[in-house]
């Protein structure tokens, strides 16, 4: 998996309950041929990224066919997971919100 891009908003708590910040990161990633996650019309990462007290933590994602907004049914691998969140963590310290 390679991410290529990414947009990203801060999203706003109108109740007050949530703790710290929320963020959206709508991320684009290439996946090679051979991956079973592989399609056609490429895939996204939507992802809900959690800044607070207890640090910076991807609290929900789901895999996207890029075209079609269709909901993939797969899950990243650890490794992709950690990757996914360093890269949200080094974006988010540039802070363009």
């Amino acid at each position: 998996m390679n991410i290529t891009g990414h947009e990203a908003e801060k999203l706003k708590d109108p109740t007050g309950i949530l703790t710290g910040d929320r963020y959206e990161f709508l991320i684009d990633i290439e996946i090679p041929e051979d991956d079973e996650m592989h399609m056609e019309n490429g895939v996204f990462i939507k992802a809900i990224v959690a800044v607070d007290d207890n640090g910076t933590r991807i609290v929900q994602y789901h895999l996207y066919e890029d075209s079609t907004n269709t909901l993939l049914d797969f899950e990243l691998e650890e490794e992709e997971l950690a990757l996914m969140k360093e890269y949200c963590i080094k974006e988010l310290e540039h802070g363009v919100f």
